[in-house]
């Protein structure tokens, strides 16, 4: 059986590391008064959100090759632009 990898489970799981280690490593440093001793969570943090958002790109850069359907037509060559009616205002 052939193993397959969710990437929105493991964006997931990154961006939940990735906030689990972040309180840690503040509580910590509250608790410890010192930043230096703690410098592993705050890296741990900072690679898991890096991870995160290089996953993420993927499926930005799917979005953008797909076109995005027109609510509007555009409008045919030579033609007459229409007048606007004020609103509230009926045809009769």
């Amino acid at each position: 059986m052939a193993f397959r990898f969710d990437k929105s489970l493991g964006r997931t799981v990154l961006f939940s590391v990735a906030v689990v280690s972040f309180i840690i490593a503040v509580y910590q440093t509250i608790l410890q008064n010192s930043i230096g001793k703690n410098y592993t969570w705050y890296m741990v943090s900072f690679v898991c959100v890096m991870w995160f958002r290089y996953l993420g790109l993927d499926d930005k850069a799917a979005a953008k090759d797909t076109p995005a359907p027109h609510a509007a037509a555009a409008p045919k060559a030579g033609a007459k632009p229409t007048a606007s009616r004020p609103k509230g205002k009926r045809r009769k």
